[in-house]
């Protein structure tokens, strides 16, 4: 008693015990709170002269001293010791295995108590050698799936693989899905052998740990594949499977794994049994590891593996269970409890399994004894003393982790004090109301109160009323109840009191309350309010609907308070909603009382979502569903419609049902017309006259039964090949028309109107064409060909007959009459008597031009092919005043035939290279007349015939060309003062010769372009302007001089 006496003398000052003794001061002091824990480290094993940092700071007033345990040891951190403390982190040097190794914590202490971090364990990480002994080599034969075992080294932790292929960094790539490396065994698999894998393989396996990283790899495995000219085919064999119960984690990345052997090599693709697969999953849905990142319990499931090829299907399937760490939804907070009274925290905590709850103090752990309670989450303290002031743990623990929670707890002692928490000083009071005065001072243990009004005791009547906690009510107030009141507290340490005046205003009343109202989803209503008051104090009008608050204040919204006087506080809806009917409540409020009054809103619109959507009785073209009715939203629900769609429609769409109509009363319905075999969804929709409204929730993904197929391929065609073949080729069938697994395609053939049909069957739906070999088999042979459709259920129907032919082979006859003409020196043209189609043993496509010079050989021929059945063509490109040797074939899809006898012909000399000298012009008016001399040919030059005047005005895009004999021209020139552009070359049989370009203005008079030399010319007046020869030629005949 004598120390509680001391203490209260402090005033301020509030102390509490702490683990060593040490006084604690409330308001001054506070416990450690950590803010840097421990991280749980891999330390490479053998590393030289290294160390590890665990590191731990706390915020705490005053600072927090520091210590350590390993494996519930104390850490001893002397001069000579290998653990040197920094701050508050432990430093680890030259850190050992069988010396080391452990799970470290932290204790923070100070005056006010000590918390404990959480664990973080030092692991030691290697990578041995694999065995120096040879490995065994293998032996494969070609199209068939083989495996090669990585058997790796002892190792901790987990490893990542990788093979190489003969020489690093040679790795080994998937190949379009051939190959395959699991991270889970660090095997190699091969789903279909092939001649040039042949070679050496070394397993290339890392670990990676937190300050390094280490690789080692494999001694060769020799691979040989012995190569088959048909390589079997074999239908898809899943052998990579991942476990039939996978467990993982919530928040964190689980990865499947499957690979199928196969030929041709089979394709991947997965799906959620129970559901709809992860978008997540992104590109991993059709390769062999299926990634799903940040699982949630939504993921958990049956996951399901599909290998597929044209040879068939193989599945394999499996569940993942998703767990999850320790999570807090409650913890305790700090606490200032007075002494003598009882405490009560509470912690609870998510995860899965269920997590253990234990409790510490000050580091240490409490159980149930004496004054303390421990039940799992709960911790419970009676007849609280001082020494139980503290730093409290809850700590919640599962296989997966473990997680703190801190708080303090200060028990207080202390005489009555008002000087925090007086009695207010002014209490307004409604006339006719009731008021509240509150009295609470600070006081440990709990002292008694009891209230006056002036020298009055006041003790419970029909208008006063003193709680037990010291609170004061009086009810039906009125001016006589002005005046002073004084609350009196006191316990075995001291007496304190504080008074209040109260003060008794007029009553605030509702004068015009809001009456209730029925609209139309879209309408506006006004909510009338008016309120008289006590003048002397402000009046303010809130508005809730259904008992929440609404904000008036937010912009763009559908509620507007109603300016007007301050005793008027209508509310204005615009565009109601749904949402808006309810309960209005309007209140009139001033700082000493309320008035409240209420309207309803009944907002009439269309119906709400049904609920409770099941599908019931599932067969292979329909399905059943039932509902419940949702809110008709006070009009009556007509009609209901059902939306679906399938796995490969992401849009809704109207279902066709039975019955067509779903009267409003309806609460199931039966969709028909559905595609066997198929994932669908489905929603239903209510509406009445008001409009349709919001969906149900989509039911749960459905499968309708399997069928045989209803419909035949399409696309059925082919042709083409090798000799003696018939090629059948047809499109794949689209999910929606497979009907069921165990799909192929069946098809019948004959020649035409031959008596007999061959069927035959080609597994696997991604099939689209199919061989028949036929050493009898006659070049371009027409064939009877339909297809249809098989699964597991059954055959669907035949296609409409196609005509198919049998490959082509070579024409096996040649053009005749072959003439071959010179048109210029560079061009000749080329013609024949045309091939009949009926000796070209297919279709003709068109005839192949060959042609060479004298002294070349008839191998290096150029060749030139018509693009149709043209019986002439142009050859362009030669050589001038050459002998060329031309011959003619047919050809087809086959190739060509045989060539046609050659004919020989001579290209013509080549036209004068010089362009025309001497060139003059002369201006009159608006024309110009240009003059040139005559270009004379030499021997080995076509001869001279006339020459061509190719001009355009400015800004004319068409360039119009004047075939003249003679060597002058009159044109005319542009209006505008414009010029003229003009180009003059010679031509002869040879072609044209080389130009000369000039440009002629209206006001340029006489002028003349001298030749300089046979490269270039002189320009005495004008300007020279390179004329481009892309542009469009036009023939006009002009006068000539």
């Amino acid at each position: 008693m004598r120390f509680l006496l001391i203490l209260l003398a402090l005033n301020s000052l509030e102390p509490c015990l702490a683990a060593g003794g040490d006084v604690c001061v409330s308001g001054h002091d506070s416990g450690p709170v950590f803010e840097e824990q421990p991280s749980s480290v891999i330390y490479p094993e053998g590393l030289p002269e290294g160390k590890v940092t665990l590191n731990c700071q706390a915020r705490a007033s005053p600072a927090a001293s520091y210590r350590w345990r390993v494996n519930g040891t104390d850490v001893v951190t002397v001069e000579d010791s290998h653990y040197t403390m920094v701050a508050g982190n432990l430093v680890i040097n030259n850190p050992q295995h069988g010396r080391d190794a452990g799970s470290y914590q932290c204790l923070a202490t100070n005056r006010c108590g000590t918390i404990l971090s959480r664990a973080a364990n030092l692991k030691f990480g290697y990578l041995h050698d694999f065995p120096s002994e040879s490995r065994s080599p293998q032996t494969v034969y070609e199209g068939t799936g083989t495996f090669l075992t990585c058997q790796v080294p002892a190792h901790y932790p987990a490893l990542s693989y990788r093979w190489i292929l003969n020489d690093f960094p040679s790795f080994v790539q998937p190949d379009g899905g051939r190959w395959f490396v699991s991270q889970v065994t660090g095997n190699l698999y091969l789903a279909s052998a092939r001649a040039n894998d042949t070679g050496n393989y070394f397993c290339l396996t890392t670990i990676n740990m937190d300050i390094s990283t280490k690789s080692t790899f494999s001694k060769a495995i020799q691979l040989t594949v012995q190569p088959d000219a048909n390589p079997r085919k074999s239908a898809p064999n899943i052998r990579v499977r991942f476990p039939s119960e996978t467990y993982a984690l919530a928040g964190h990345t689980t990865q499947l794994e499957c690979f199928a052997y196969g030929n041709p090599t089979p394709k991947l693709r997965w799906r959620k049994v129970d559901g709809l697969l992860p978008s997540k999953v992104g590109g991993t849905a059709d390769s062999p590891i299926l990634a799903i990142p940040d699982l949630t319990f939504d993921d958990e499931g049956i996951y399901e593996c599909e290998a597929y090829s044209s040879e068939g299907r193989d599945t394999h399937q499996g569940r993942i269970s998703v767990q999850a760490q320790p999570e807090w939804l409650q913890v305790m907070s700090d606490s200032e409890v007075e002494i003598s009274s009882e405490l009560n925290w509470r912690c609870v905590a998510a995860g899965k399994p269920r997590p253990i709850i234990r409790w510490l103090r000050n580091g240490l752990s409490l159980s149930t004894q004496d004054r303390t309670e421990v039940n799992n989450g709960h911790l419970k303290i009676n007849n609280l003393a001082l020494e139980d002031s503290g730093m409290y743990q809850c700590v919640a623990e599962n296989k997966h982790g473990t997680i703190y929670s801190n708080a303090e707890l200060r028990v207080q002692v202390q005489a009555p004090d008002f000087r925090l928490n007086p009695v207010r000083k002014l209490v307004p009071a409604a006339r006719g109301g009731q008021v509240k005065m509150e009295c609470k001072p600070r006081a440990a243990p709990k002292p008694t109160l009891f209230w006056s009004r002036g020298t009055e005791l006041l003790t419970n009547s029909s208008r006063v009323t003193v709680t037990s906690d010291g609170v004061l009510w009086i009810y039906n107030i009125s001016r006589a109840d002005e005046g002073k009141y004084t609350c009196f507290a006191e316990n075995y340490l001291g007496k304190a009191n504080s008074t209040g005046h109260l003060s008794v205003r007029d009553a605030t009343k509702i004068t015009l309350a809001p009456s209730n109202a029925d609209i139309n989803q879209g309408e506006n209503v006004t909510l009338q309010c008016h309120a008289s008051h006590d003048p002397t104090m402000d009046l303010t009008f809130t508005w809730s609907l259904n008992g929440v608050l609404l904000d008036l204040e937010e912009p763009n919204r559908h509620y507007h308070r109603v300016e007007g006087k301050e005793t008027i506080g209508d509310l204005a809806i615009v565009n109601a909603q749904l949402s808006h009917a309810g309960t209005y409540t309007c209140s009139a409020q001033t700082v000493v009382d309320s008035a409240v009054a209420s309207a309803r809103l009944v907002v009439r619109g269309p119906p709400g979502p049904p609920g409770g959507l099941v599908v019931k009785s599932v067969n292979e073209t329909s399905v059943e569903l039932r509902w419940s009715r949702g809110y008709d939203n006070h009009s009556p629900i007509g009609k209901y419609v059902i939306m679906g769609r399938s796995e490969h429609s992401h849009d809704w769409k109207r279902m066709r049902t039975d019955p067509a109509n779903i009267e409003g009363n309806a609460e199931s319905a039966r969709v028909i017309d559905l595609r066997p075999w198929m994932d669908y969804e489905f929603q239903v929709i209510a509406s009445n006259i008001l409009g349709s409204g919001e969906p149900s929730m989509p039911s749960q993904p459905v499968r309708t039964k399997q069928a045989a197929p209803t419909v035949a391929p399409s696309g059925l065609g082919g042709g083409g090949g090798d000799r003696n073949e018939l090629i059948i080729t047809w499109t794949p069938m689209a999910r929606e028309y497979q009907n069921g697994d165990g799909f192929g395609y069946i098809l019948a053939f004959q020649k035409l109107e031959a008596p007999m049909w061959m069927m035959v069957r080609v597994p696997g739906v991604e099939s689209t064409r199919y061989v028949y070999t036929n050493q009898s088999l006659s070049p371009y042979c027409p064939f009877e060909v339909k297809i249809k459709a098989y699964n597991r259920k059954g055959e669907g129907p035949f296609s409409q007959i196609a005509l198919v032919h049998s490959a082509e082979e070579e024409p096996t006859v040649s053009p005749r009459r072959i003439n071959a003409t010179a048109l210029t020196a560079f061009d000749i043209q080329v013609s024949w008597e045309p091939v009949q189609h009926v000796s070209a043993n297919g279709v003709l496509r068109g005839y192949e031009i060959r042609y060479w010079r004298q002294h070349e050989r008839e191998a290096a021929a150029d060749r030139v092919r018509t693009a149709g059945l043209e019986n002439m063509a142009r050859v362009s490109g030669l050589r001038p005043n050459t002998l060329y040797h031309v011959t003619v074939l047919v050809y087809n899809s086959a190739g060509t035939g045989p060539p046609s006898p050659r004919t020989t012909v001579i290209t013509k000399k080549p036209p004068p290279n010089r362009p025309p000298g001497n060139v003059s012009w002369k201006t009159d008016g608006s024309w110009v007349t240009v003059r040139w001399d005559h270009v004379k040919s030499m021997d080995n030059e076509s001869a001279v015939q006339g020459y061509k005047v190719l001009y355009k005005h400015e800004g004319q895009s068409a360039l119009k060309v004047l075939d003249k004999g003679k060597t002058s021209v009159n044109l005319p020139l542009p209006k505008d003062n414009g010029y003229v552009f003009l180009e003059i070359r010679s031509w002869g049989e040879g072609g044209d010769g080389a130009a000369h370009e000039i440009i002629v203005s209206r006001d340029s008079g006489t002028g003349m372009m001298v030749q300089k030399n046979k490269a270039g010319v002189h320009q005495s007046h004008g300007t020279y302007h390179l004329l481009s020869a892309a542009l469009a030629l036009t023939l006009i005949g002009l006068s000539v001089l």
